[in-house]
Formats: C-alpha cells, sequence, structure tokens
C-alpha cells in the first residue's frame, strides 16, 4: 500500500504534486490545520504531514497519530511542533533550513539602501505632494566598508552580493577560518575591529547566549561614526533602547530592522524616528522562498516515506533501527564531547579529527562524525542538527578527518575528539560504561574519569595545593552543591585540572570569587544537553 500523507497548511500545487509523482497518496486539505478537533479526527490515517506554520502539532495530536511516520515543516521554525512528543511517538521531524537564505539576504541587501538614500521617507514625503530633494541626501555603498557579523550559509550570500556592489567586506564569525575567509573575498577581523571600521553593519547570527545583545550599549559605543546597522536576522542582537538613543544624537546614522526583541513589534525604541527603516519579519516573504521550502519539504518525505532516506531531521541522526540501538550511548558520548570543544573554542577552527578506537571503530562513524559537530556547532547556533552540522563545517572551511583503530588500551572503545584552531590544539575523549552513561577519561592529555551532568565547571591551574578547598568553599557558601568531582594533573606541579558537575549553574558572582583567588588559569561553566 502507498504511503498516506496529509498537507494541512497552505503549500503550493506544485509540492503536492511531486508527492502525486511519487506515487505517495496525498490528502491536500489546506485549511485543516487551522481546526485542531478536525485534524484529531483524521491524523490517525496518515503516515506523512506537511505543514508550515499554522498546523500544531501537539502532544495531544500525536497521541492520535498511529500510523504518522514523519512531520515535514515547510521552512525554518519548528515552533508549532512539539519535538520531544514526536521523538517519543518515533515521529520524524524535519524542516528546510536552507530555503529562504537567498530572500533572506536580498531582503538585507534591500534594506541597506533603503536606509543608506532613506527611500521609505522619501517615498511618504512624495506621495504627501512635497518635493524635498534636499531634505533626502543619501550616501553611496560604493567603497564602503561592510560588516558582516556572521559569515554562514546567509552571510555569505550578503559577502557576495557586496561584492557585486564594489564594497570592502570584513567579517566575523568564531567559526571562520583563515581559508574560508580567502574564498570568501573577506577580511576576518574581531568584533571590535568591525565596529570601528566599518560604515554599514549587518547581522546574520542565530540568537544565542553568545550573541544576545552582541551590539550592547557599549558595543554602540565602539561604532565608527555615521554608521548604519541592518538587522534581518534575530531580535535580540541590538539593544534597541541604546541603538535608539545613538540614533537620535547621530552618532548612527540609519538603521534598518526586520526583526526585533518582542514580535510581533507593536511598540519599539526604534519606531517612528526618521532614519530608521523597518518591516514586519519579511525576509523569507517571498514567493520563491515560499516555493522553494515547500517543494524541499515534498522531496524530503516522499525520500524517507520510500526509502528510508531522512535529509533534515531535527530529531534522528542517520543511522539505521539496527545500528540506533547500539550507537545511542555512543552518540550521545559524541554530541557531549562536541559541546565540551564547542563552549571552550571562540576563535576559527582549522581542523577537527574524530579518533575511534577498539568497537566503536567498527560503528557508523559518519553518524557518531554528525553527532561530534552538531555539538561542537550548537554552542553559536541552536538550530544545528545531525544533518546540517556537516553542511555548516564545511561552510566554513573546516576540515573533518576520522581515525579508526584496534583497542589499544584499558577501554574497550573510547572515541576522542581534537579540535585545531591557529592558536592552539584542544583534545578530548570519552566512553561508554556498561551502564550506558557516558564519561570524559581524558582532557588536554591528562587522564580523568568524569560523569557527564546538565551543568558542569571546567577549571585549569597549575598544580598546587588549595584547589580543591578553593572550589569547595566557594560553592558551599554560595549553595550550589557539587554532585561529582574530578581532579587530573599532568604531573606534580604542572598543567592540572578539575571538573565539577553541579545541580545548578553557578551565578556569575560565584565565578568572580573563583577568579578572584588567583588560582586559576581558567574557568569555564559548562551546560550539556543530557536525559
Amino acid at each position: 500500500m502507498a504511503p498516506k500523507v496529509l498537507v494541512s497548511d497552505k503549500l503550493s500545487e506544485t509540492a503536492v504534486q511531486i508527492f502525486r509523482d511519487r506515487g505517495i497518496d496525498v490528502d491536500f486539505e489546506p485549511s485543516l490545520g487551522k481546526d485542531k478537533d478536525k485534524l484529531a479526527e483524521v491524523i490517525g490515517q496518515y503516515d506523512g504531514l506537511a505543514i508550515r506554520s499554522a498546523t500544531k502539532a501537539t502532544a495531544k495530536l500525536l497521541e492520535q497519530a498511529t500510523n504518522l511516520k514523519v512531520i515535514g515543516r515547510a521552512g525554518i521554525g519548528v515552533d508549532n511542533v512539539d519535538i520531544a512528543a514526536a521523538s517519543k511517538k518515533g515521529v520524524i521531524v524535519m524542516n528546510t533550513p536552507f530555503g529562504n537564505s537567498i530572500t533572506t539576504a536580498e531582503h538585507a541587501i534591500a534594506m541597506m539602501f533603503a536606509v543608506a538614500r532613506q527611500i521609505p521617507e522619501a517615498n511618504a514625503s512624495t506621495h504627501a505632494g512635497k518635493w524635498e530633494k534636499s531634505r533626502f541626501m543619501g550616501v553611496e555603498v560604493t567603497g564602503k566598508t561592510l560588516g558582516v557579523v556572521g559569515a554562514g550559509n546567509i552571510g555569505s550570500i550578503v559577502i557576495d552580493r557586496a561584492h557585486g556592489l564594489r564594497m570592502k567586506v570584513i567579517a566575523y564569525d568564531p567559526f571562520l577560518n583563515e581559508e574560508r575567509a580567502d574564498h570568501l573575498g573577506v577580511r576576518k577581523v574581531e568584533l571590535d575591529e568591525l565596529l570601528a571600521k566599518s560604515d554599514f553593519i549587518t547581522f546574520h547570527v542565530p540568537l544565542t547566549d553568545k550573541t544576545r545583545n552582541i551590539l550592547s550599549r557599549e558595543a554602540i559605543a565602539k561604532l565608527k561614526p555615521g554608521v548604519r546597522i541592518i538587522n534581518c536576522a534575530r531580535g535580540g542582537l541590538v539593544d534597541e533602547e541604546a541603538l535608539a538613543e545613538a540614533l537620535k544624537d547621530g552618532r548612527v546614522a540609519g538603521a534598518a530592522f526586520d526583526v526585533f526583541a518582542e514580535e510581533p513589534a507593536t511598540n519599539s525604541p526604534l519606531f517612528n524616528l526618521p532614519n530608521v527603516v523597518v518591516t514586519p519579519h519579511l525576509g523569507a516573504a517571498t514567493t520563491e522562498a515560499q516555493e522553494n521550502v515547500a517543494l524541499q519539504v515534498a522531496e524530503q518525505m516522499s525520500d524517507y516515506l520510500l526509502t528510508g532516506a531522512v535529509t533534515n531531521a531535527l530529531n534522528m541522526p542517520s543511522v539505521t533501527a539496527e545500528e540506533a540501538k547500539v550507537m545511542g550511548p555512543w552518540l550521545k558520548l559524541a554530541e557531549h564531547l562536541g559541546a565540551f570543544c564547542g563552549q571552550l573554542t571562540e576563535e576559527g577552527i582549522d581542523e577537527i579529527n574524530l579518533l575511534y578506537d577498539g568497537a566503536v571503530a567498527g560503528m557508523n562513524t559518519a553518524a557518531l562524525n554528525t553527532a561530534a559537530i552538531a555539538g561542537l556547532m550548537r554552542s553559536v547556533n541552536p538550530d544545528v542538527n545531525m544533518v546540517s552540522a556537516p553542511l555548516l563545517a564545511k561552510d566554513r572551511g573546516i576540515d573533518v578527518s576520522t581515525t579508526t583503530q584496534d583497542q589499544t588500551g584499558v577501554f574497550e572503545a573510547y572515541i576522542k575528539l581534537t579540535v585545531k584552531t591557529p592558536d592552539r590544539t584542544r583534545s578530548i575523549a570519552g566512553t561508554v560504561f556498561s551502564d550506558g552513561k557516558p564519561r570524559f577519561i581524558q582532557i588536554k592529555g591528562i587522564n580523568i574519569d568524569a560523569e557527564v551532568g546538565a551543568h558542569m565547571l571546567y577549571t585549569t591551574n597549575e598544580d598546587r595545593a588549595g584547589i580543591i578547598g578553593a572550589l569547595g568553599q566557594t560553592m558551599g557558601e554560595n549553595g550550589v552543591n557539587i554532585a561529582n568531582f574530578t581532579l587530573g594533573r599532568a604531573e606534580r606541579g604542572k598543567d592540572a585540572i578539575a571538573l565539577l558537575y553541579l545541580d545548578e549553574q553557578p551565578p556569575q558572582p560565584v565565578l568572580d570569587k573563583l577568579h578572584a583567588t588567583g588560582l586559576f588559569q581558567s574557568i569555564r561553566p559548562l551546560q550539556f544537553a543530557v536525559e
């Protein structure tokens, strides 16, 4: 019997026809997604559900989806899908993370022109019967310096278009190495230099703890006078109130925003300023982009239902059912190893090597690689998944290599991740014990035995007396409970490390007290996605 798919949102007829052409029985009910009760009545008939944003794939709906195997979201956002509930039901959730890239990049370029030439204000003035040529004096973009914050998929398209406009382009991206920068034709700089030298600045990064308020009040003070700011990426990257003040006093010449800290945005500090252009989150709003993501999701869902191929899955690695039973804990370990290095690495990465020793060397190392890379890159992009991670690494020019070997030590199997940057090499190894729990067994060549917890604290120091006391006393005095405590050293009096498994993340004042002791070379809080 042919697989059966329900399209419950407005997808194009061309996308619906893809299902039919591939031999899939498809029902096109574009209004059904808005009727949750009716949808719940019929969902049990279908193997696949193709949606946009109107359909809400809740846990309650999924309880009725007795035959459902895959949900395909035409677009990148999956806020309307309960991924955890889908995973428990064994339902794969797919999206189309790259279908809107060109459209969003073009919108950023359009917004740059709009603010450079004051087009919206001039348009309104002219419609009002005025003829204010002298009022709307603009600036050229030719020869100006464009600072691109985030040189990933969308940022690289903006860079390409900016070259066509004869702009000088500089870029800030912690994962951009020199080789990739050369290929893109940009000069890689630190954020402070980008702020100080750019005539236009455009943001193309996700909203994470590291990027939130990246253009803060302090950063705005470092901007080149007369700069123009464009944000078509995510709300929350810019301190809107501080930027509004800088726009009013003339330090910033203009701004163009498509996204806001709170959406729908009905009252932003940037509203009603004459040198600000605003649009209601239109980055992906073109007919071509909407068509692209619809066609992509139809192809992806068809591939899975007919051949088992998994593309752009958010909740499932690319492994077979048989492999998943054995590899589950090892996939989690690989992700933890990547997350450890990702949270410590702030410079561009040149190389990633994964060494598989013993029994794990015979597993699906390609899937383990993607788990490690996803963990590594999720520290700067929470939308990274098991499929998109290798593509993002490739976009940034990161060389990924794999080494396998027979058992060489006391462990039946282990994985070692090595990350190379222009300035240093960082390594961490781990294994899975018989209880199925991943453990770290070596960091920077120092042997340890550390259980992985959701909240951890990693410190480095010179081996000397007082380290355990300082950590224990500081945590105890501030009510931070230590669940597990692991120490290791290279040799007496040399490099030493500590890894604490905590019940909660220590607040910044606690970290400041540890720094104040003068005992530690570095102190880094870490977080891991544990079950």
